[in-house]
């Protein structure tokens, strides 16, 4: 059983996915900054870089999005061992019509692609490849066969484009497919009207709000019911499932409790413990899980977990245990990306190969497209997430002002031990200066006054200058001034 919340305020979009009441999926989207991915550009190549085998596209944004080679659409239609550089692709100047497949992350800007696809309910329009695809999960053959031959029934002899049938067309009629067709094949319609009428850079179709996209892409035959929290965006969501999402235009309700929705179910407390590094275990064993711009690592502890057998029996449980949640957390803080997973070491082969059984298990409830390595010799299990837009935390929270996202600062002693030397260079430097003035923290002053007041006695004897010292009650510990007098 599955439910749905949506909390919309005029600043952001907020979506949590329950399973049997426990958060599985957090999704949240801000007005002022949202994402890009889908979003369909007319640009223009800005310079091409044939050392990298690819461009610079300017689509109207801050930054330059970047466009490779292997994602121009002509470059996949040679078929000869050697294919054109992109140097004879595209040239500086050139008008083309691109779509965002990565948001802007971190210091790199937008990723581009040439070859457009279109998503509705059911299908994946695709303009430019006209062959029919279906999606993986639906396994059954018999299924796939006929939604193969009804598709292609439907397929106007003339079409130039493509289609891949999504998961969520499992059990589809003729007609649901009919109406994706028609909607996808309007909207495509629309996108070349506004090329012919723009000039590059320009917007020619921006994706659908995440409300709108968790409606077509989210909602399920699992799901029981959709609560938004917000008169004006039900109406109108309401009406958005009528014309395209048909099947879960039933299952929108309007929350009108007292209890904020979130509060509810207790998502913030839920957002908050998403954001720690730290995350407890049932059976008192934890995870640290550490992201960095180019990996994530998660490491998995016993804690204060004692197995009911033996040491090699709680390693075994408290790993199994640990898949599960690892498995949620991906899914919760939005992690992409490479992702280093270091289990508690395991001798007995057997346990090892249980626990990456249950880890994949586990992964393949998630709706993101992911690789799975087994363990490595130092026993490591390397994975990949498809990372498309930005994590959980980088949406919510940005670098500590004092540490500059290094997750440590300087101990107080240390930045005394600073302060000494910048003085000595100083005093040799500027020699007419008459005294020394220390601006700094509570915490630095005090150790100044109390152990490190011998060493300071010391360099202002060996200087010949006096030193004093003022606390700056907004000074963080590592922040700190010497001011010539």
């Amino acid at each position: 059983m599955e439910d749905i919340l949506i909390n919309i305020t005029p600043q952001e979009t907020r979506v949590a996915v329950l399973t049997a009441g426990v958060v599985q999926e957090l999704h949240i989207e801000r007005n002022a900054l949202r994402g890009l991915v889908g979003n369909i550009y007319l640009g223009r190549v800005a310079r091409v870089l044939p050392g990298m085998q690819s461009a610079f596209v300017d689509i109207g944004l801050e930054r330059a999005a970047f466009l490779h080679v292997a994602d121009i659409w002509e470059f996949r239609q040679f078929t000869q061992e050697k294919p054109p550089p992109i140097e004879r692709l595209i040239h500086e100047g050139d008008t083309v019509l691109v779509q965002v497949v990565k948001d802007p992350i971190g210091s790199k800007g937008a990723r581009l692609s040439t070859q457009v696809s279109l998503a509705g309910r059911m299908l994946v329009y695709l303009p430019q490849d006209p062959h029919i695809g279906i999606s993986q999960r639906i396994e059954d053959e018999a299924e796939r066969t006929q939604l193969r031959d009804t598709l292609k029934r439907l397929v106007p002899p003339d079409e130039k484009g493509g289609y891949i049938i999504r998961t969520s067309a499992e059990d589809a009629n003729e007609q649901d497919l009919t109406n994706d067709l028609d909607y996808l094949r309007v909207l495509w319609g629309r996108i070349l009207e506004r090329r012919q009428q723009s000039a590059a850079p320009s917007l020619l179709y921006q994706e659908l709000s995440l409300a709108q996209r968790v409606l077509r892409d989210i909602a399920t035959e699992v799901t029981t019911t959709i609560h938004v929290d917000s008169r004006e965006n039900f109406q109108k969501l309401a009406q958005f499932a009528t014309q395209f999402v048909s099947r879960v235009a039933g299952k929108l309700t309007y929350y009108t409790g007292e209890r904020p929705l979130f509060d509810l179910y207790s998502i913030d407390a839920e957002i908050e413990r998403a954001l720690g590094r730290r995350v407890d275990l049932k059976s008192g064993g934890y995870l640290i899980i550490d992201q960095t711009e180019a990996m994530t690592t998660i490491d998995v502890n016993t804690g204060g977990y004692v197995g009911t057998r033996n040491f090699d029996d709680t390693i075994y449980k408290t790993n199994l245990e640990a898949s599960q949640a690892i498995a949620r957390q991906l899914r919760l803080r939005n992690l992409g990306g490479i992702i280093i997973v270091d289990f508690i070491d395991m001798m007995n082969v057997e346990h090892r190969d249980a626990v990456l059984a249950e880890f994949k298990k586990a992964l393949a409830r998630d709706r993101t497209r992911m690789t799975v390595s087994g363990f490595t010799q130092l026993g490591l299990v390397e994975m990949t997430r498809k990372r498309t837009r930005e994590s959980l935390a980088h949406v919510l929270c940005e670098p500590c002002p004092m540490c500059q996202g290094r997750g440590e600062v300087k101990t107080a002693r240390t930045v005394c031990f600073e302060i000494l030397r910048e003085i000595l260079r100083e005093a040799r430097q500027f020699d007419e200066t008459r005294e020394f003035r220390i601006l700094a923290s509570q915490t630095v002053i005090d150790l100044f006054l109390e152990e490190e007041s011998q060493a300071l006695a010391m360099l202002s004897d060996f200087i010949g200058k006096p030193v004093s010292m003022q606390v700056e009650s907004l000074y963080h510990q590592e922040q700190y001034d010497i001011v010539l007098m």
